[in-house]
C-alpha cells in the first residue's frame, strides 16, 4: 500500500468524527445541521450568492443545493430575491433569524473543533492545516471532484 491510501483513509475517517461531533452539538443545541450550517456560511460570505455558487463550493448536485435552500427558506432562515439581471436565478440572503442562528452556529462549531483538537499542538495544527489548504487548492483549480 502506498503512504498516500493511508493519508486519505485517515483523512476521510477525520472528517467523518469531525463532522459528525460538530453536526451533533448543532442539532442539539440549534436544531441546525452541518449541511445547513455550511451553506449559510457560504450565502452570508459569498456577495450575491446564487445556488450555483453553494454548488460549486461544495461540490454536490443543483437539485441538493436548491432543496436544501427550499429547507432554509421554510425554516426562515433564508430568502430568495428575483436576479437584478437574470429572471432563471435568485439571490440568497440571511434573514436576521438566519443571521443570528449562523452566529450561534459559528460559536458552537469552533468550540467544539477546538475541544476535539486541543490534543494537536499549534504548530502542528497549522501545518495540518496549511498542507489541507493547499491540497484543497490544487483540486478545486482543476475541478477535480466536481460533480456533474
Amino acid at each position: 500500500m502506498s503512504r498516500v491510501t493511508p493519508f486519505f483513509i485517515d483523512l476521510v475517517r477525520v472528517e467523518t468524527r469531525l463532522y459528525n461531533a460538530v453536526n451533533a452539538r448543532l442539532r442539539t443545541e440549534l436544531d441546525l445541521g452541518t449541511g445547513q450550517f455550511e451553506m449559510m456560511e457560504i450565502i452570508d460570505r459569498v456577495p450575491e450568492c446564487r445556488v450555483l455558487d453553494i454548488v460549486g463550493e461544495l461540490a454536490i448536485t443543483v437539485g441538493a443545493v436548491s432543496k436544501a435552500v427550499d429547507r432554509l427558506v421554510a425554516a426562515g432562515w433564508c430568502r430568495r430575491v428575483a436576479h437584478p439581471q437574470d429572471r432563471r436565478s435568485s439571490l440568497l440572503h440571511l434573514t436576521p433569524e438566519g443571521g443570528e442562528r449562523l452566529s450561534a452556529a459559528r460559536r458552537l462549531a469552533e468550540e467544539e473543533l477546538a475541544a476535539l483538537t486541543a490534543a494537536i499542538a499549534p504548530d502542528d495544527l497549522a501545518r495540518t492545516a496549511a498542507t489541507l489548504a493547499a491540497l484543497r487548492a490544487t483540486l478545486e483549480a482543476g475541478s477535480h471532484g466536481q460533480l456533474g
